[in-house]
């Protein structure tokens, strides 16, 4: 890899007129570096940001005025309803429904794929259809598995936090689109917000981007395996796994107990790194999921290791 530009300035030329980079806060080589891979993968002109919720503050300033309704995934990163709640002062209303159905009427249409945590999937048919703007948060997803531009969103965002860099060192978001417009849009109001990516995270970007397959088969492989072992466990009641990627939520009498027995899974919020994490998510989100729910991010140790530390964390 190149080395990390972390300038904030560059000189103009030798006409006084800017160069490719002249002020970080509008462009650097390490964001754009960055963003032509992802793109590349996408298939879209991507942009990067300080964090996910940095990416989705910036497509509602973007996309939403006053007196826009956005209908919102179920079940989805408990953060995007609160942003939105945040912004019922701006008269930008939210209101949540069954993404494995259709939407209702909305100007925007924010679904997940899959929704944080109770990872339902989008009504893809049903979105095509749909007038308003379609934005999909495929963090969990990523690329690999799915490009959402291809089936239907305007908009893709991704918390490249997770996943994307997939080693818990870097604080990241992303959005791809197609329609130059919409990116441009996108790329005034970040750079006006200041709402940019640093140069040493969208560095960790490009090394992550360069492991992306072959890390998320391992997640998938394992993440694949545990599920089939947690539906089985008589202490489990209720096991949610996609079929792909790296998370699973399941239901457990006492989830705090078993979230703070584990060993080897850490006990911590985020997901989508090497290390596995697990939570309880009651405590965040309140009632709008089971109180017995556990967030588990699969990470890339061994199978039988994690399933022994899972094991004797949940008991019998």
């Amino acid at each position: 890899m190149e080395p990390v530009d972390r300038s904030t300035i560059w000189p103009y030329d030798e006409r006084g007129e800017p160069r490719q980079f002249y002020y970080s806060r509008v462009a650097h080589p390490s964001g754009v570096a960055a963003e032509t891979e992802l793109g590349r993968r996408e298939n879209g002109d991507a942009l990067l940001y300080a964090s996910g919720m940095g990416a989705a503050i910036t497509i509602l300033l973007a996309f939403a005025r006053p007196g826009t309704t956005v209908a919102l995934a179920e079940g989805c990163y408990y953060g995007t309803s609160k942003l939105l709640g945040l912004l019922d002062g701006w008269g930008i209303s939210y209101v949540e429904y069954d993404q494995t159905g259709p939407p209702p009427e909305a100007d925007i249409v924010w679904v997940e794929a899959p929704a944080n945590p109770l990872l339902t999937m989008p009504d893809w048919e049903s979105l095509r259809r749909h007038p308003g703007l379609v934005v999909c948060d495929a963090t969990v997803a990523t690329p690999v598995y799915l490009r959402g531009l291809d089936e239907g969103a305007d908009v893709v965002m991704h918390s490249a936090t997770k996943f994307l860099t997939g080693s818990h060192d870097a604080l990241l978001g992303a959005t791809v689109t197609r329609d130059p417009e919409r990116s441009a849009r996108l790329r005034e109001f970040r750079g006006t917000a200041g709402i940019v990516a640093a140069p040493d995270a969208a560095a960790a970007l490009v090394r992550g981007l360069g492991t992306l397959d072959e890390r998320m088969a391992r997640h998938t492989e394992t993440a694949t395996e545990l599920a089939r072992r947690l539906e089985a466990h008589p202490a489990v009641s209720n096991v949610r796994y996609p079929g792909f990627s790296g998370l699973i939520s399941f239901d457990v009498e006492d989830a705090r107990r078993v979230e703070t027995s584990t060993e080897l899974i850490l006990n911590a919020t985020s997901l989508g790194g090497a290390r596995s994490t697990m939570e309880s998510r009651h405590r965040w989100e309140g009632d709008r999921i089971p109180a017995g729910l556990l967030r588990f991010s699969v990470g890339l140790e061994d199978a039988d290791t994690l399933w022994a530390d899972l094991e004797q964390a949940i008991g019998h």
